[in-house]
């Protein structure tokens, strides 16, 4: 179930409301090109400012849209417990395969209050839970030893490390490898992270490339390894491309050169400033993916 390209989708908007129908295209644009599981409400689909009906709304759309084609892992963390509770409760009752959870942030807990939290999702609603580390985002970085204990629950599943560190990563296989899956939370990361013993990735460019993403992970697995440096170079200035300003906007952005949703974002993130716009096109243009 967690191996692979999976993508962390984006949520297309139209006049501040989920665009439904454009939702549905996007997981059909997935599929089709070999994407291996898809996680809805992530980061990558603005799940911190979605509302909970939208959020629940969201992942009901992916379940019945994806209909067992591939694993759908629903994003259902936040800062609060209880409400991160609700969300996974929500999850598995539309039917869900497993949920994302990511470390709480701003509350900046200890390696103990992290403990602690995940068990208490995973006590409360027994679903396959996709661990989530992004210091980055969150303030607080998850160490190998809390992930090591976590994994000895049978809920704990995986993790998505987005720490950027390859040392903390090969110390979580190093301690856990036995119990937890390792998924790159970076692309630009992840034939690095597959080298050492990583599985594939949660991705942001997949999005936007698809097959280019799941057939170097392929490679990878198939002992191709020209094949999957070469894809990994040829996505590597793309991979850049979505980080210019904060995520998911570059992506989003380019979803939209690329005519598959309207240029919509919600509040607090805002649209891309020129100057790194034309920075996106280029970089898009060079890729294949709009004309210039």
């Amino acid at each position: 179930m967690f191996r692979g390209s999976i993508v962390a989708i984006v949520t297309p908007f139209k006049d501040g409301k989920v665009d439904e129908d454009v939702f549905r295209e996007l997981i059909e644009f997935q599929i089709e090109n070999g994407t291996s599981a898809i996680v809805p409400c992530g980061t990558t689909g603005e799940s911190a400012t979605l509302g909970m009906l939208e959020h629940a709304r969201v992942i009901d759309i992916t379940v019945a849209a994806v209909n067992k084609r591939v694993p759908v892992v629903a994003g259902t963390g936040g800062n609060s417990t209880s409400e991160a509770i609700e969300l996974t409760a929500h999850a598995k009752k539309a039917g869900a395969d497993a949920t994302l959870q990511v470390t709480p942030y701003y509350n900046k807990p200890t390696q103990e209050g992290l403990y602690q939290h995940f068990k208490a999702i995973a006590k409360e609603v027994p679903l396959p839970q996709v661990l989530y580390n992004v210091p980055g985002r969150t303030s607080v970085n998850m160490l190998p030893e809390t992930v090591a204990r976590l994994a000895e629950l049978p809920e704990i599943v995986a993790i998505k490390e987005a720490s950027g560190n390859l040392e903390q990563m090969a110390e979580i296989i190093s301690l856990a490898g036995d119990n937890i899956t390792l998924l790159s939370g970076d692309d630009n990361l992840t034939l690095p992270v597959l080298s050492i013993g990583g599985e594939g990735v949660v991705s942001v460019v997949a999005n936007i490339i698809p097959k280019d993403s799941s057939e170097m992970v392929s490679a990878w697995e198939e002992g191709d390894l020209n094949k999957a440096r070469g894809l990994f170079y040829k996505m590597f200035p793309l991979c850049r491309a979505m980080f210019y300003e904060t995520n998911p906007v570059p992506v989003k952005t380019s979803l939209a050169l690329m005519g598959k949703i309207r240029d919509e974002i919600l509040l607090p993130l805002v649209s891309m400033d020129p100057s790194n716009l034309d920075r996106l096109k280029k970089v898009l243009q060079a890729y294949g993916l709009m004309q210039e």
